[in-house]
């Protein structure tokens, strides 16, 4: 039978894109985060995809709707929350999920300690995420095969029937570490064969890092001069190559010692002060931070 639609049944397409307010989710998403090109750009994809489904649908041309269970993965700090938070805004704005929030979850969310106790945990996880968008993280602790008795199993074999039976009521993000997520999906071929889409989030370039920590200065009112611009340079050089570094997180967390080393120093300075330099990164703040001394920032293992 011929499916195709009437000339009176044409939608408009600009105008439905414009209704669903997706652009706007997706330019917050670029003001939010510097970089993630191949993210961003897969996004858009997927928002095309939902928006020219639902058009299908009220044409009533006879559609499968698209499975949409993701892999993030990357190392910390690269944006794989905000990403997932921004993706579950866009799936309820195009009808994919009926709330459009999200549920972030660990191995110890899901699984119990003794039996009988993971499948409570894992249900009442379940139930929380109905309708948006569950994000397990580091989801390759699910299973420990060299523990017997360990109830990881019982959390993915629940995980897994959700995510084919209820897939149009909710979206599962498995997130990690890139070889990890290999590995557990090697051990697990059910998951893999349920992920639609997996997407990779790389670490940040120098110049990405820095734009970065200008974006979260600017953001609270604050900013550098030409020499904190420098200096601040200088550290992350430094501070990629040491341990634990966790890309955007740990420029965040140098923002706030650095925010503190420019409080105690004006405090110590006294006197009349301006509005210019309570909103000023001194490189003298900067260039106190350990890691120019070989050490690391005190949040950071030291």
């Amino acid at each position: 039978m011929d499916q195709t639609p009437a000339t009176d049944s044409l939608i408009d397409l600009d105008e439905m894109y414009r209704e669903s307010n997706v652009q706007e989710i997706l330019d917050e998403l670029d003001r939010e985060l510097v970089g993630l090109k191949p993210v961003k750009g897969r996004l858009h994809e997927i928002a095309a995809l939902l928006l020219v489904t639902r058009l299908r649908e009220n044409l009533g041309l006879s559609t499968e709707r698209p499975s949409l269970h993701m892999s993030f993965t990357g190392h910390p700090g690269t944006g794989k929350t905000t990403v997932a938070l921004r993706m579950a805004k866009i799936l309820h704005h195009v009808g994919y999920v009926r709330r459009g929030h999200l549920v972030v979850a660990t191995r110890d969310d899901l699984v119990g300690q003794y039996v009988g106790h993971t499948a409570p945990k894992t249900k009442e996880v379940l139930k929380k995420a109905m309708g948006g968008v569950l994000f397990i993280d580091e989801a390759y602790y699910l299973y420990r095969p060299e523990n017997e008795r360990d109830y990881g199993q019982e959390a993915i074999e629940m995980l897994l029937q959700v995510m084919e039976n209820q897939r149009e009521d909710l979206v599962v993000i498995l997130a990690g570490y890139k070889d990890r997520m290999d590995t557990f999906f090697q051990s697990n071929p059910g998951f893999h064969s349920r992920i639609a889409h997996h997407l990779d989030f790389p670490d940040y370039e120098l110049d990405e890092l820095m734009a970065i920590a200008e974006l979260m200065l600017q953001q609270q009112r604050y900013h550098f001069d030409a020499a904190a611009r420098q200096a601040f340079a200088e550290y992350l050089a430094l501070r990629v190559t040491q341990p634990h570094f966790a890309n955007a997180r740990s420029v965040r967390n140098a923002i706030d010692r650095l925010k503190l080393r420019q409080a105690n120093r004006l405090l110590a300075q006294g006197g009349r002060i301006s509005a210019e330099e309570l909103t000023r990164i001194d490189a003298a703040d900067i260039r106190a931070s350990r890691v120019f001394r070989g050490g690391l920032d005190s949040d950071d293992g030291a």
